[in-house]
């Protein structure tokens, strides 16, 4: 087949959100080994937007297409890809080029969508509910009737961790603003405003927590190992706080650093450092068991906003001022619901 052209988000140069354009492009054959996918939703998170500010740790250089997960139909395969035919639905931990109408992938990181599914809430499954599904079952390994604490409990990953956390029947308790805090409390969690610090307090008297998941990072971090009882995990996955306030980020390498070295004092506490990627040995069977989850009705996921590709801007723009709980998609096909 000859290259055909394609709509896609790219980034040419880091910047505000006025830096990230729809522009098309074309796309040739897969390669050898690969698949070619039209995506249908795309996820959107903080990755995205550091991405585009150039804050991201590792990043491509600009110019590139953000669009860290997806999930779309198989179009053709390359030479020696055989796993999917024409029309399979799919799903992918991209970490890039999502944010386009066909992209290139390799077939080995593609993992079957059950059919029945409603695609935005599996979507948010592949990035959000996996990080979260990872430091609940394996890092901090929750159990009935533990006390949990999450920074951003209204946020994509902190949501997700907050509803698995229930799921296994701890108390969960969290950090969000205050204009989601009655919803919050309709689902189970007993919210608290972060700047005040009155939650460590709170959760001190009631004993400390059993786990304390924190994506916010630096103090932060501090503050959290200060909350947790004298056997408890505190789990970090991120250091958005500088991000959030709209500020330069700082480096997390002495943080992270200092996180760990905790493990080295004499004591039952543990720290922990979580970052997901596509090639984590439980990553395709979390996601798997997570779709089933969606499917049995045993988790429902909310999904806050869902932009179309033409609107991409106004998703950077927005990213962490809409209100209510859960993630963020982009619609990337027109024939999407």
């Amino acid at each position: 087949m000859s290259p055909q052209t394609i709509r896609k988000v790219v980034i040419p140069e880091f910047g505000d959100e006025s830096k990230v354009q729809v522009v098309s492009a074309e796309i040739s054959d897969p390669e050898p080994n690969h698949v070619q996918v039209k995506t249908i939703y795309a996820g959107f998170t903080g990755a995205d937007v550091n991405m585009r500010k150039g804050h991201y740790p590792m990043q491509k250089k600009a110019p590139l297409t953000p669009g860290y997960c997806l999930i779309g139909t198989v179009t053709q395969n390359g030479q020696g890809a055989t796993k999917f035919l024409p029309d399979d639905l799919v799903a992918s931990l991209t970490v890039y080029d999502a944010d386009a109408e066909l992209v290139n992938l390799p077939e080995k990181y593609l993992i079957r969508v059950p059919k029945g599914l409603d695609l935005q809430q599996a979507t948010a499954l592949i990035l959000d509910w996996n990080t979260a599904y990872a430091m609940v079952k394996n890092s901090a390994k929750v159990k009935k009737d533990q006390r949990v604490f999450i920074h951003g409990v209204s946020g994509a990953v902190g949501y997700a961790t907050a509803a698995l956390c229930r799921l296994q029947g701890a108390q969960v308790y969290g950090t969000a603003s205050t204009r989601n805090h009655e919803l919050l409390r309709e689902h189970g969690i007993t919210p608290f405003v972060y700047t005040d610090k009155k939650w460590m307090e709170s959760m001190n008297e009631l004993g400390g927590a059993d786990a304390v998941f924190d994506a916010l990072g630096f103090e932060s971090w501090d503050e959290s190992y200060k909350i947790l009882n004298c056997t408890g995990t505190l789990v970090a996955f991120g250091g958005n706080s500088d991000s959030l306030k709209g500020e330069a980020p700082r480096s997390q390498i002495l943080p992270t650093v200092k996180l760990l070295a905790r493990n080295l004092v004499p004591n039952a506490k543990t720290t922990k450092f979580y970052y997901i990627t596509k090639d984590d040995k439980d990553f395709v069977t979390n996601l798997q068991e997570l779709f089933r989850l969606l499917g049995d009705g045993m988790i429902k996921v909310p999904v806050r906003s869902v932009t179309d590709l033409d609107d991409i801007q106004e998703a950077h723009r927005s990213w962490g001022k809409v209100p209510g709980i859960g993630s963020m998609l982009v619609r990337v096909s027109k024939d999407a619901a």
